[in-house]
């Protein structure tokens, strides 16, 4: 099955944006998954078709970067951080809970389709260790008695909030629309740098600096 005239159209928006074609690559795929939900077949070969590159070039940049999904995920992605300072805060104590909570491992799924679970190497946050992430929106701090309530809100259909960004936590297909480029007019919600992030250069300021 083919896209349709309106998903079309917004590929070549996206395509127009840029002065060599090939750099659109990234926000097309990511424009499929908001479609799709991953990055499926027709969705390599309409890129391909429109940027005129091989599939096997598209496919390339696809594999390269874990943002970009071959098979389907959840609605609600889950990725959990336990590189080295997630994981000395607790990160990997949040991951085995959530596996017990869900029954499922890394890039697994539930059976409804609901929640997906990734282990991250790096969510780069570490200000706000151990940090999980659900379709790429921040959850900081967790613990996992707090995670547990994250998961049990997403279950219900009314997951909390994202400790930073919206007030409101997206499906992934909706953030895999954003990262495309398209607006969702939720760029102004919430906060956008916690205090964490901006201790340095608060300190700074109230020495003097510039």
């Amino acid at each position: 099955m083919s896209f349709t005239t309106e998903e079309l159209a917004v590929m070549d928006s996206i395509i127009a944006r840029y002065p060599k074609s090939r750099s659109a690559i990234m926000p097309l795929l990511h424009y499929v998954q908001s479609i799709d939900g991953y990055v499926t077949p027709r969705g390599i070969e309409t890129i391909a078709e429109k940027l005129n590159l091989a599939t096997a070039e598209v496919t390339a940049v696809s594999t390269f970067y874990t943002q970009y999904k071959s098979e389907p995920v959840g609605e609600y992605h889950v990725g959990i951080c336990t590189n080295t300072l997630c994981a000395v805060m607790g990160g990997d104590a949040i991951y085995e809970s959530v596996c017990d909570r869900l029954g499922i491992k890394k890039d697994q799924t539930t059976p409804d389709g609901k929640i997906s679970l990734e282990r991250i190497e790096c969510n780069a946050a570490c200000d706000y260790a151990p940090v999980v992430m659900v379709n790429w929106e921040f959850y900081d701090n967790q613990t996992p008695a707090s995670v547990n309530e994250l998961i049990d809100g997403v279950r219900a259909g009314n997951p909390p909030a994202p400790t930073r960004g919206p007030k409101e936590l997206r499906t992934w297909k909706q953030n895999s629309a954003v990262l495309a480029g398209l607006s969702d007019g939720l760029a102004e919600e919430g906060v956008q740098a916690g205090a964490a992030s901006l201790l340095g250069l608060n300190i700074a300021k109230a020495q003097g600096s510039k």
